[in-house]
């Protein structure tokens, strides 16, 4: 869900969110003061060039934000697009029910 709200405030070129969240944009990194440059996909986090390397990260996959804000965005539209067809036939089938009960 985290992921999921960087990525449409971050496509929508606005900041990010809560006044923490701001505060960090704003300041970086909260620890090092660092800009944060990439994305840890096992922790969902956004790391400065600093923490990604600390042996709390150096093993975990990481992406450039960009990168990572695009590949999010193309899951979470390829999963609503399931959703909506598997509502378009629920909706069909309701249709269907009701003209037969009719």
């Amino acid at each position: 869900a985290r992921v999921l709200e960087i990525a449409r405030r971050l496509s929508r070129g606005e900041a990010l969110g809560t006044a923490d969240e701001e505060e960090e944009e704003e300041e970086g990194c909260r620890r090092h003061r660092e800009p944060l440059e990439v994305f840890c996909k096992e922790d969902g986090a956004l790391l400065c060039a600093i923490c990604r390397e600390s042996r709390a990260h150096r093993a975990h996959t990481v992406l450039p934000v960009p990168e990572a804000v695009r590949e999010y965005k193309e899951q979470i539209q390829a999963r609503l697009q399931t959703l909506k067809d598997d509502r378009d036939k629920l909706l069909e089938f309701r249709e269907a029910e009701m003209r037969r009960n009719w």
